[in-house]
């Protein structure tokens, strides 16, 4: 396995005076949709691309629709789901309501295996 990067230079936001200094950044090669995972599964296994496609259509419905109720989705050794906000800061407990949130978004915690390929993977410069 290996992750291609680049070479990008950013400012210090705290010091804007302050010279750049460049970092890594990890670019993808390409994207891989449900079609292709579809295709990937049923060659491993005896299902059909078809119902694979399927699986994988309803497995997105229902991970949609179990996190806007508010629950944590667990995909086994993959990993969890789970909405995460952020708020505005309040002098009291009764003054943060629902309009104090400011943002919202989908928290992912990877399982044990995926952290894992991270210690495996190497990485090559692009270009």
């Amino acid at each position: 396995m290996s992750v291609k990067y680049k070479v990008l230079p950013r400012k210090n936001p705290q010091d804007i005076l302050a010279p750049e200094k460049f970092y890594a950044a990890a670019i993808a090669d390409c994207d891989v949709d449900l079609d292709r995972l579809a295709e990937l599964i049923s060659y491993q296994c005896t299902v059909t691309e078809s119902d694979c496609y399927a699986v994988l259509l309803s497995l997105e419905h229902n991970i949609i629709s179990e996190l806007g109720e508010g629950r944590i989705v667990k995909l086994g050794r993959l990993g969890n789901f789970q909405v995460g906000v952020s708020s505005e800061g309040k002098d009291t407990a009764a003054e943060v309501t629902a309009s104090a949130i400011t943002k919202s978004r989908i928290l992912f915690r990877p399982g044990k295996r995926l952290r894992g390929m991270l210690e495996s993977v190497s990485f090559r410069k692009a270009g």
